[in-house]
């Protein structure tokens, strides 16, 4: 019974190291990948390490932690307008 035990003990960590790690990508759809420029447009008091790039709006967009909840709220400028990316055609 241990020798069993053994067996699927080594097997599990040869396989523990053929995993692959983790690649650092510039995914900008990605919490927290948000451009330089970006972050000198946005106004105070956002939390620019939850901002992200929707596909949906090609808007930024960040997490804000409020008294009850968190809520998905756009990235705005210091004008109050959001911050979005131009459309490619």
């Amino acid at each position: 019974m241990l020798q069993k035990y053994a067996v699927f003990m080594v097997a599990t960590l040869a396989l523990a190291g053929c995993a692959v790690p983790p690649k650092e990508d510039n995914d900008p759809f990605r919490i927290g990948n948000i451009p330089e420029s970006v972050a000198a447009l946005a106004a105070p008091d956002q939390d620019l390490n939850a901002a992200r790039l929707r596909p949906e709006d090609n808007c930024y967009w960040y997490n804000h932690n409020g008294p009850v909840e968190t809520t998905l709220v756009p990235l705005r400028s210091a004008g109050g307008n959001p911050i979005c990316v131009a459309r490619q055609s």
